[in-house]
């Protein structure tokens, strides 16, 4: 958590120096945490490198609540979610 918070609190001022279209960059409040097998690294790395191809026709909500509902089964409360 700690190491989220700091990345959260510094990188701002960094990021909007790489641009024009970074200048009204901001981190959306919370975050999430995930973990993944390293016999699926590859898988995740090809994930990353397509992830704006593939939210083009799956949005991150109705990706993640599948992960969490479909995939593995997990209950949770949406208002830790979006809010």
């Amino acid at each position: 958590m700690k190491l989220v918070q700091e990345i959260k609190a510094h990188s701002p001022k960094w990021i909007k120096t790489k641009g024009r279209k970074y200048e009204q960059f901001f981190w959306q409040d919370g975050y999430g945490a995930f973990s993944v097998c390293e016999k699926d690294i590859d898988k995740i790395i090809s994930y990353i490198k397509n992830q704006r191809q593939h939210h083009q026709n799956t949005n991150y909500k109705d990706e993640l609540t599948g992960i969490l509902e479909k995939k593995h089964k997990i209950e949770y409360n949406e208002k830790y979610l979006w809010d």
